[in-house]
């Protein structure tokens, strides 16, 4: 497969395994496709929470009650987390009990 980058993008590419994040582009490649389907998957599982959420907050804040964005987002930062380690470790899992 052929993939062709606009230039800012290949020069940010270029950065990351210079720098030694990445030993190739397709190492890199691979990791961004892994981390936005992860993301994908993320936002489809929470997505209808994510909206009752924000549902909830518009009424509570059109009642006055009003919660600080800081506070939600390091919340919802902090389940994100939780859950991509938690898909991270079994597919870690599933890795090596495919190895066995």
């Amino acid at each position: 497969m052929k993939i062709e980058l606009k230039p800012e993008l290949e020069a940010l590419i270029k950065q990351d395994i210079e720098r030694g994040a990445y030993k190739s582009v397709d190492e890199f490649v691979e990791q961004a496709v892994s981390l936005l389907h992860e993301q994908e998957a993320w936002l489809a599982e929470q997505g209808s929470d994510i909206r009752a959420k924000i549902e909830e907050g518009y009424v509570a804040a059109q009642r006055g009650e009003l919660i600080d964005s800081g506070e939600l987002r390091s919340s919802l930062e902090k389940k994100k987390r939780a859950w991509l380690a938690e898909k991270r470790l079994l597919s870690r899992s599933s890795s090596s009990a495919a190895l066995l």
